[in-house]
């Protein structure tokens, strides 16, 4: 079960944040059961989920494909990206920091920070609400990982942990 734990200033996740963060992390759950990184992400529009992903590098052999990168291959073509909001359990890389301001989208809800900073600063300065969870489940899911496959985590971020 998500939980809020701590929320940066002035960003406090909804009820339904919390919901659809929830979803993401069963994305997570799911891929790191498959033996792969456990990050998921969901899109929503409208209050409902339009696509779902997890990071499938190990599973498909695929160096691109993250979370959000899977899920924005699962959203297919669109051009509604700026009405869609991004759940991601874990920090987005600068890879998928690209894609998100790229197809512009204006919202994403973070599980957490704390395995991975990522580039939530980034994503702020260039005009993306941001909102940390900083969920203790998704930090507990990730932390396992990273405990159990360091070689593959090092290797998913290109062997950088501040990347």
């Amino acid at each position: 079960m998500i939980n809020t734990v701590n929320t940066n200033p002035g960003t406090t996740p909804t009820e339904r944040d919390i919901l659809f963060l929830e979803q993401a992390y069963q994305e997570a759950l799911a891929g790191y059961n498959e033996g792969g990184v456990p990050v998921g992400a969901v899109m929503v529009k409208d209050g409902k989920i339009v696509a779902r992903g997890r990071n499938k590098r190990i599973q498909e052999d695929d160096a691109v494909m993250h979370g959000e990168t899977d899920c924005l291959r699962a959203a297919g073509l669109r051009n509604d990206y700026g009405e869609i909001d991004l759940y991601t359990t874990l920090s987005p890389c600068m890879m998928c920091t690209g894609a998100i301001l790229h197809f512009g989208i204006k919202r994403v809800v973070v599980g957490e920070d704390t395995n991975f900073p990522g580039n939530i600063v980034f994503l702020r300065e260039h005009g993306v609400e941001v909102i940390l969870v900083d969920d203790p489940e998704c930090k507990k899911l990730m932390s396992k990982f990273i405990a159990e496959r360091a070689d593959i985590w090092f290797e998913d971020i290109a062997g950088n942990e501040t990347v």
